[in-house]
C-alpha cells in the first residue's frame, strides 16, 4: 500500500463526513448496538437471542438478499443443533486463538451442519448455509469485538487495495489478509482523530454505538466504492 494514497483517501473521506448532512449507513453503528445489547449464550432460546441480535430499524442487506440469506439459515441451525451452533460461536469469539482458523472451522461447522439438516430434513430445498464468503462471519466479529474487526467483502475489500495502491489483489477469499490490513488501516485512523469525531457527531447516543468500531473502515470502504 501506498502512504501518500492511503492518506489522501482518509482526508477525502474525513472531508465528506464533515460535510455531509445525512449519513446513508447509520445502519451499521445500529446493528453494532443491537448485538451488544442482545448477545447473550446463557439464555434457553438462543435462536431468538440471535434474531434479534442481528436487527436494526432501516435494512437487511447485511444479511439478507434475494438470492442470499445466511440468517435464515443459522436460525434454522440454531432451531436444529443448538448445542452445536453455541460451540461453533464460543469458539469464534474465543480470542485466545488466531482469528483466521476461527473463522475456517466456523465455515467448516456449517458444513457439517447443512449435511446433517439435510439428511434429518428429506424435503428440504436448502443446499446452501451461505456462510462461506465469509460475510457473516465477519460481522458477527464486528459485533462482538467492534474494536477489533470489520465487515468483509471480497469486492469491496479488491477495490480498497487498488485505491491505497495495493499490489497482488487477491482474486480469491483471503479473510487472513482483510484482518491484517485492517488493523494497518486502523493504525492511520487512529492518527486522525478526527475522523472519528466527524463521524461521532451522525450518531445518536441512544441508538448507535458509540465507541470505536471497525464500522468505520467498513463505511470508508463502501465510499471509496462509490467515489472510485
Amino acid at each position: 500500500m501506498v502512504l501518500a494514497k492511503i492518506q489522501q483517501s482518509i482526508e477525502a473521506y474525513k472531508r465528506w463526513l464533515t460535510t455531509l448532512r445525512h449519513h446513508p449507513r447509520l445502519y451499521l453503528w445500529e446493528t453494532v448496538q443491537q448485538f451488544q445489547t442482545h448477545w447473550n449464550t446463557d439464555v434457553p432460546d438462543m435462536a431468538a437471542v440471535y434474531d434479534q441480535s442481528l436487527q436494526n430499524s432501516e435494512t437487511r442487506r447485511l444479511w439478507q438478499t434475494e438470492t442470499w440469506y445466511p440468517k435464515r439459515m443459522m436460525l434454522e441451525f440454531w432451531r436444529f443443533e443448538p448445542s452445536t451452533v453455541k460451540w461453533m460461536f464460543d469458539d469464534l469469539f474465543n480470542e485466545t486463538r488466531p482469528v483466521e482458523g476461527r473463522a475456517t472451522r466456523f465455515v467448516f461447522g456449517c458444513d457439517n451442519l447443512l449435511t446433517d439438516f439435510k439428511h434429518a430434513n428429506a424435503t428440504s430445498v436448502e443446499n446452501n448455509h451461505y456462510h462461506s464468503d465469509y460475510k457473516l462471519i465477519s460481522l458477527y466479529l464486528a459485533c462482538r469485538y467492534p474494536e477489533l474487526y470489520a465487515p468483509y467483502d471480497l469486492e469491496l475489500f479488491q477495490n480498497t487495495l487498488r485505491t491505497v495502491g495495493a499490489r497482488d489483489i487477491p482474486e480469491q477469499h483471503d479473510i487472513g489478509r482483510f484482518f491484517k490490513v485492517h488493523a494497518t488501516l486502523t493504525k492511520f485512523f487512529d492518527q486522525d482523530p478526527g475522523v472519528a469525531a466527524a463521524m461521532h457527531r451522525h450518531l445518536h447516543p441512544r441508538k448507535h454505538y458509540q465507541g470505536k468500531t471497525g464500522m468505520l473502515l467498513n463505511d470508508f470502504a463502501l465510499f471509496l466504492k462509490v467515489n472510485d
